[in-house]
């Protein structure tokens, strides 16, 4: 558990883009391992307490990584396809996870699933967030060629989302891996068009394009460290902040 909240979220709306990979063990090798299903479900269920609506993007890379399927011979556009159903059962895990804690949850899809999942209709999406509910979208955009990040930023976008909070297990943006360079300096904040420019990877530049274009600023933070959705939710400056310039600024 993170602990007490820090008071009320600074976010009436936000978009939390979930890797794939947070839902797997690298040590038991469990694609999806019921303990890290369960502390993402209790961060999400900390920052629904603090007064945010929540919609979720989670992406399939722990089950199948779309565009990798080429290197074993897979068409791009059925990998990515085949990506697309493995974000929907990571989707299903965590509605499954945050309904056990007392969460009552949506999934709706991108691709029509009727039996397990709603299709993607926005006002019907935006009914459920005013309603409290946790709504999780899966099957990225629907299309090939686009990432689950550029979903995130879509879907950010037509709910009308305050931020995109990027999930990752890192405390931010750096000039370089800070894994594999000891000098790697990380960013406080960043301009999207500084992002653009230097080909950060932490997101990909339609992602980052369509909130630059939309003025929605993306938070880039450590979700795993225990308080950080309290204080990212607060609007303690945590991680890295990606935002067009302020005016006269």
């Amino acid at each position: 558990m993170t602990g007490k909240p820090i008071g009320k979220s600074k976010f009436r709306r936000v978009l939390l883009k979930l890797s794939g990979e947070a839902m797997r063990n690298k040590q038991t090798r469990l694609s999806i391992d019921p303990d890290m299903v369960r502390t993402v479900a209790a961060r999400i269920k900390t920052a629904r307490t603090m007064g945010a609506q929540i919609a979720v993007v989670i992406g399939g890379g722990n089950i199948f990584r779309g565009g990798s399927g080429q290197a074993h011979g897979i068409d791009r556009n059925t990998g990515d396809y085949m990506g697309m159903l493995a974000t929907v059962i990571n989707t299903l895990a965590l509605q499954d996870a945050l309904e056990k804690i007392g969460v009552e949850t949506r999934v709706q899809t991108a691709i029509e699933m009727k039996q397990i999942a709603e299709p993607f209709i926005r006002r019907r999406a935006i009914r459920h967030l005013e309603k409290g509910r946790v709504v999780i979208f899966g099957g990225g955009t629907g299309n090939p060629y686009f990432t689950t990040d550029s979903a995130a930023a879509l879907r950010a976008n037509e709910i009308g989302a305050n931020v995109l909070l990027k999930a990752t297990k890192v405390d931010g943006i750096y000039t370089d891996d800070p894994l594999k360079n000891a000098k790697a300096r990380r960013y406080t904040t960043l301009t999207f068009r500084q992002a653009l420019k230097d080909s950060l990877k932490v997101m990909d530049s339609a992602a980052f394009a369509l909130c630059m274009e939309n003025n929605i600023p993306i938070i880039v933070f450590d979700f795993f460290k225990p308080g950080n959705v309290e204080r990212v939710l607060a609007g303690c400056r945590i991680g890295t902040l990606v935002r067009n310039p302020a005016i006269g600024g």
